[in-house]
């Protein structure tokens, strides 16, 4: 008995150590890998596959999934969209944390055209739609104000992409623009591979070439919620951006053309902050986004080969979402034209700022722009750009 109870003791302060180490770990703010039991997800509870299964401007479009034990994601070729992406939260529990539709209709007709998807030619916005090109102006349809937005009225999201799955975790997206659709120049070939790694992270991976010169921009418009879609406000996530600048706009979002210090204003998240904690905050250029619709200039950090963007935490799932990219920016968009008119794939309705964007990407209006670096593509180059959204949990949760 006095043999047992000494055990009893050592394991009780084994247990009471290894706690202890965790706890110091979180205040650091490390974060673990979980390890869970292989669960079931069926994955017609979530989606059905038959209302993406129907043919738009004579093509075929269906629902896709790649996924490994401990990631799910849907796509449709529809605009090449990220239809939902589950991953474990700190209990071990599969989160949708990408806002999307429960069918395809439901895309077609949604107010906000970008949930999910792939965007092109040019991401963010060009100032009044023009653009010149060796002395050649081009113009491009306006569909954001005065100026043009992710690749004009008819951009790369209302696409029907045709698509190879050479395994169980891998996903490409094919699709040829025409020379002057949405009047940009030249024949782009572009090919989007969308991808699961081992480290638990969603891949994106983008090839373009042209015949003529032409400016590429491509991104993905995912709408995240780390806590779940339909969980309400993401106000209370935790943000951290490895960038010391951003890029000041106008009234029309469009750059000055200038990198601003992030120091001593509401931009500043090299620590982290929330979401919400100054972003009702007396500022113009607060007040110009309606909140956040900024381009963030990345400072050179480095992670898994790349730039290290951005750190987010959900408040409630104590999921870990790290942003690392080729990219020389970011735009971080705070949910702030989200009016509760679409409903999502759980039944909730896209309510204001309950998702947020972060695009990688080269710098808004950059064809207008001399002093950010350049988005024309050139007929003997090749566009080619990773990005990578890595999952992981807190370990301070219980």
């Amino acid at each position: 008995m006095k043999h047992l109870k000494i055990t009893n003791i050592l394991v009780v302060l084994f247990i009471f150590t290894l706690n202890s180490c965790k706890d110091s770990l979180a205040k650091k703010g490390k974060s673990v890998k979980i390890k869970t039991e292989k669960q079931s997800f069926n994955k017609e509870t979530y989606l059905n596959s038959k209302e993406f299964d129907t043919l738009i401007d004579g093509k075929q479009v269906k629902l896709y999934w790649i996924e490994t034990d401990s990631m799910k994601a849907a796509f449709t070729n529809y605009g090449g969209r990220i239809v939902g992406l589950w991953v474990p939260d700190v209990n071990g529990k599969m989160i949708d944390v990408i806002t999307g539709m429960g069918n395809v209709k439901a895309y077609a007709n949604s107010t906000e055209p970008y949930f999910g998807a792939t965007i092109g030619r040019v991401g963010n916005r060009i100032a009044k739609g023009k653009f010149q090109i060796d002395g050649k102006q081009y113009t491009i349809p306006l569909n954001n104000g005065e100026n043009s937005l992710h690749g004009g009225k008819k951009g790369f999201q209302y696409v029907v992409w045709n698509v190879e799955q050479p395994d169980a975790k891998t996903l490409k997206l094919n699709y040829t623009s025409p020379d002057m659709e949405e009047g940009f120049p030249g024949d782009l070939e572009v090919q989007v591979t969308y991808s699961i790694t081992d480290m638990q992270s969603l891949k994106m991976e983008y090839h373009a070439v042209t015949n003529k010169e032409t400016p590429v921009n491509l991104t993905n418009h995912a709408f995240f919620n780390l806590n779940g879609e339909g969980s309400g406000t993401i106000l209370n996530h935790r943000v951290r951006f490895f960038a010391d600048k951003f890029t000041p706009v106008d009234e029309g979002l469009i750059p000055f053309g200038q990198h601003k210090e992030v120091k001593g204003t509401p931009f500043d998240f090299t620590d982290f902050h929330t979401i919400g904690e100054r972003i009702k905050f007396e500022n113009e250029q607060l007040q110009f986004g309606k909140g956040y619709d900024h381009n963030f200039v990345l400072n050179g950090t480095k992670g898994r080969g790349m730039d290290h963007a951005a750190t987010i935490i959900g408040d409630e799932s104590g999921i870990i979402m790290d942003v690392y990219t080729q990219e020389p920016g970011i735009q971080f968009y705070s949910g702030n034209f989200m009016e509760g008119k679409n409903r999502f794939k759980s039944g909730v309705k896209d309510k204001y700022r309950t998702a947020f964007a972060l695009e990688t990407q080269h710098f808004p209006d950059a064809p207008n722009q001399k002093s950010f670096p350049s988005i024309i593509l050139n007929p003997k180059d090749e566009y080619h750009t990773v990005s990578l959204y890595q999952f992981s949990v807190e370990n301070n949760k219980n």
